[in-house]
């Protein structure tokens, strides 16, 4: 298997091209700033990722802005800080100032040369619009938890990416590279759904899991990087070796 067999990545966003463990530690500065005695970094993103993954199973159809506003109104009250509700607010609308990683902006328009760019994320279409912005490239698909109706890990995801990809762009599961950080979210269900998958590995230098859910049976994946320029500089060599 090469990675110069596919016509199609479908990309995880958020932890995969944004940075959204910086973006969520930032945006929870000011209710940290209240708490007396205020968790680490990697604390304050394992509370975010028990209450987000929980929030999201239990309100599938939540916007996501709506959502994370909730998710910051219970990690407030697990902190015990009183909090007004425009803070939570400000919170839910805070992805439009998540950062890219370095690498993404670049690395997505090497890939667009050589294939189809589709995204399947657990935000919201505006959301997403704004982080477009910072990836500096036209996707050939988006698509979204407030287009289907559900978060990842839900299969549904993965059958309504497979089901559009097939009437939207005429592709077949067999073209398609699932590449995406989060093993909870996206290389469980994927691996279940029959997807070859990258797993671009942003916290390869880091112990535990941060913002994401650990993921229950590991799953094997078909190729790992560190990052996206890893994943760029493979392909490269995958078209020199013909």
């Amino acid at each position: 298997m090469k990675l110069t067999d596919f016509k199609v990545l479908t990309f995880d966003c958020y932890g995969t091209l944004i940075d959204w463990e910086s973006g969520i530690y930032q945006a929870l500065g000011p209710l940290l700033e209240l708490h007396p005695a205020p968790p680490s970094r990697e604390e304050a993103l394992v509370a975010f990722a028990e209450r987000e993954s929980a929030q999201q199973a239990a309100t599938p159809d939540l916007p996501y802005p709506a959502l994370l506003a909730l998710v910051h109104a219970q990690l407030a009250k697990d902190w015990g800080i009183e909090a007004e509700a425009g803070l939570h607010r400000r919170f839910g609308t805070s992805v439009p100032d998540w950062p890219a990683f370095p690498d993404s902006a670049e690395s997505l328009k090497a890939l667009k040369r050589h294939f189809k760019l589709v995204i399947l994320s657990n935000v919201d279409n505006l959301s997403f619009a704004a982080s477009n912005r910072r990836l500096e490239v036209a996707f050939d698909a988006v698509y979204t938890a407030q287009d289907i109706g559900s978060y990842k890990p839900d299969p549904r995801n993965f059958d309504y990416l497979i089901e559009h990809l097939r009437d939207d762009l005429g592709l077949a599961p067999g073209d398609v590279l699932h590449t995406a950080q989060s093993l909870f979210h996206d290389h469980e269900p994927a691996q279940r759904a029959g997807l070859v998958r990258a797993w671009i590995d942003r916290r390869r230098d880091d112990e535990g899991w941060g913002a994401t859910m650990p993921p229950g049976e590991r799953p094997s994946v078909d190729f790992h990087f560190g990052s996206m320029a890893e994943l760029v500089e493979a392909h490269r060599a995958a078209l020199a070796a013909g």
